[in-house]
């Protein structure tokens, strides 16, 4: 869609550079033909069976066509689908042009849930004047909010109705959030525990490997950057989710929640090593698996050096 109108506006500034009361520039051959040999032109062109884009042009322009096409003139389908790709901001402009169009609840719905993918709201019955595109502007006000202070724009998003005062809903929430500061979200979540619980459980670990499990992980929850509480916190909670997400994989391997435990801390240990530029004497693979294979027996060498390969070719589990 994005060529077409290109090659229209092309055409257009073609048009009154090459177009004159003399005649105009042919594609074919680059020269001018006279006006008195247009007719011909035309006619030979028609017998081809193509279209002489010039006197469609012509025939089509008016001074309100001037300039950029008029959206309103498309299909309303074709319409919605070029301004889906517009961003909060460059819809609101476009609605200084395009009232009807740009204010249209479907777009401002998929702006909604593309950036915040879920709210208490969208599952309940709209209030009286509930817009989509109010409900942007509080998401944008409550984000920002948040990310001053994470307390006050809970409960902001609270006091709109747009969440439930419950920890699996700010849960959902922040897992489909995109827009939330992580160091205030790490002080929120260290903070509030119960909906840490929930947004742990709601990854799915099943049939990842242990290292890229571990960086989903801290994705969404992002770890401390000291040892300390905290972090033990979040391994033994993504521990017992790996272990429940991958109870074959376990039994197989004769892992528990524990020994899991052991590998994630010696995962983040030799991140550290392997990436630090502090360390001159980097961990070579027979000690990482002769230190971890101390610490939890039961685990095979083979899966050991897996691990080690893993960090040493894509890198930290944590960064």
């Amino acid at each position: 869609m994005g060529q077409g109108l290109w090659r229209i506006a092309r055409n257009q500034q073609l048009q009154q550079q090459g177009y004159s009361g003399q005649g105009y520039l042919t594609r074919e051959h680059g020269r001018r033909i006279p006006a008195n040999n247009v007719s011909n032109t035309t006619h030979r062109r028609q017998a081809q069976g193509g279209i002489d884009i010039y006197h469609l042009l012509k025939t089509r322009k008016s001074k309100e066509q001037e300039g950029f096409i008029n959206l309103e003139m498309l299909p309303p389908e074709l319409s919605f689908t070029i301004l889906s790709y517009l961003n909060a901001t460059d819809l609101c402009l476009a609605s200084c042009v395009w009232q009807d169009l740009a204010n249209d609840e479907l777009l401002w719905q998929g702006l909604c849930k593309s950036t915040w993918g879920h709210c208490s709201i969208y599952n309940k019955n709209p209030p009286l004047g509930f817009s989509f595109r109010k409900l942007y502007m509080q998401l944008d006000e409550g984000s920002l909010t948040f990310n001053a202070n994470p307390d006050e724009g809970v409960n902001y998003f609270m006091s709109k109705g747009i969440l439930d005062d419950s920890p699996k809903e700010i849960a959902k929430f922040i897992f489909c959030t995109r827009t939330l500061n992580w160091k205030k979200l790490r002080i929120y979540l260290d903070e509030r525990r119960d909906v840490l619980d929930d947004l742990v459980t709601l990854h799915n670990f099943r049939n990842q490997f242990l290292p890229n499990a571990l960086r989903e992980f801290f994705r969404h929850i992002h770890a401390p950057e000291e040892r300390g509480e905290y972090l033990e916190t979040l391994i033994t909670k993504f521990s017992h989710r790996f272990c429940a997400c991958n109870p074959d994989l376990m039994r197989e391997l004769g892992l528990s929640p524990d020994a899991v435990y052991v590998l994630c801390y010696s995962l983040i240990l030799l991140s550290i090593d392997l990436t630090s530029p502090h360390v001159k004497n980097k961990m070579s693979k027979r000690e990482f698996i002769r230190n971890t294979r101390r610490a939890a027996q039961n685990i095979s060498e083979d899966f050991v050096g897996h691990l080690y390969d893993n960090i040493y070719l894509i890198g930290h589990v944590a960064a």
